[in-house]
């Protein structure tokens, strides 16, 4: 199959130690996406990835008890998110209980974004969930 000679990516990695890393997650997602636009263009699509990053990033220090590398990949037809952890233990949403203060990630992921998936590597996992551009970066139809 031929390659499209205008499709581009650009795409941004970030490692996230326990000790600091959501909150760096969240700001390094956020300065990103501002310089896509989508602060303008999709402010509610944007807080959506925040969050997803958050709570990704939480998954990997909490479930995982490890670092998290962070990668963000926009090829005008998604944005990746993907987040790597040290453990080859998949995630599963699971059932919280009406009064548990966690328990409720991947729910909201699930809710969220258009896709996600979990792919094992030789050390750990990744998570990638897939966020659909906004109307104003969607390529025009002819």
């Amino acid at each position: 199959m031929p390659q499209d000679p205008a499709l581009r990516a650009v795409g941004w990695a970030r490692s996230l130690p326990v000790s600091r890393g959501v909150k760096t997650a969240r700001d390094w997602t956020r300065e990103h996406l501002t310089r896509l636009g989508w602060d303008r263009t999709a402010p509610d699509l944007l807080d959506s990835v925040v969050l997803t990053v958050s709570e990704l990033v939480t998954n990997a220090h909490i479930h995982a008890r490890s670092d998290a590398q962070l990668i963000l990949t926009w090829d005008e037809e998604c944005l990746h998110v993907t987040v790597h952890d040290d453990s080859p233990e998949v995630p599963a949403p699971r059932e919280a209980d009406e009064g548990a203060t966690g328990g409720r990630g991947l729910l909201l992921i699930d809710a969220l974004a258009d896709a996600w998936q979990t792919h094992r590597c030789p050390r750990g996992k990744d998570v990638t969930v897939c966020f659909p551009p906004p109307p104003s970066a969607a390529p025009e139809e002819p």
